[in-house]
């Protein structure tokens, strides 16, 4: 799939702003703890996504209620659903001057029912011409989303014939609609009732 950058310019997809807040000291700390053992721009995003993917568990899998939406949030509290885990790898990646947005896909139960929007991020390496998805939702029994910038390994494939949807758009932060919902749900069970299911 082509991806479409939300903005032509590549400068809003290194900003900060409140929910990538990678000048953040916490996010600065995770930063520098993961650059230390990376040698290259590859070694340090992988580094990053494997962190948020395996030591920030999505809440839905570990039950807690918290709801985050700030990057250093979810890195103090390791704790997040799919879009703030996004927000958080996001700001690890930008703040080590690496390109980095925001996407999303629409989901449904395998009837076609209960859709609802997931969240991705996009990463551009030097000397890559394009952006690459990578899911760190985090892996569970039946899902086994990887590292990788050539075939995608998501965490799930979009079935058109359900309804569901890949968005192609590469968003410089998060959309409203997604910030909103983050920010207005006092814990995790008002949150999955506000979810929103398009884009």
């Amino acid at each position: 799939m082509q991806l479409i950058q939300q903005s032509p310019d590549i400068a809003p997809y290194l900003a900060a702003d409140a929910a990538i807040d990678h000048e953040h000291p916490r996010v600065r700390e995770v930063v520098a703890d993961l650059a230390r053992e990376a040698g290259d721009a590859y070694t340090y995003a992988r580094a990053a996504f494997l962190y948020v993917r395996d030591a920030v568990p999505h809440s839905a899998d570990s039950g807690d209620p918290r709801v985050t939406w700030r990057a250093s949030d979810v890195l103090a509290t390791r704790n997040g659903i799919c879009y703030a885990k996004s927000i958080a790898l996001t700001a690890l990646l930008r703040a080590h001057a690496l390109p980095a947005g925001l996407c999303y896909q629409r989901l449904t139960d395998d009837d076609g029912t209960n859709p609802v929007v997931h969240g991705l991020v996009a990463l551009r390496l030097p000397g890559r011409g394009r952006w690459a998805r990578v899911d760190p939702r985090g892996n569970k029994p039946g899902i086994d989303a990887r590292f990788s910038l050539g075939e995608e390994r998501l965490a799930w494939t979009a079935r058109a014939h359900l309804g569901e949807v890949d968005y192609p758009t590469v968003y410089a932060a998060p959309p409203p609609e997604i910030l909103r919902t983050l920010r207005g749900a006092r814990d995790r069970t008002e949150l999955r009732r506000t979810l929103p299911t398009r884009l």
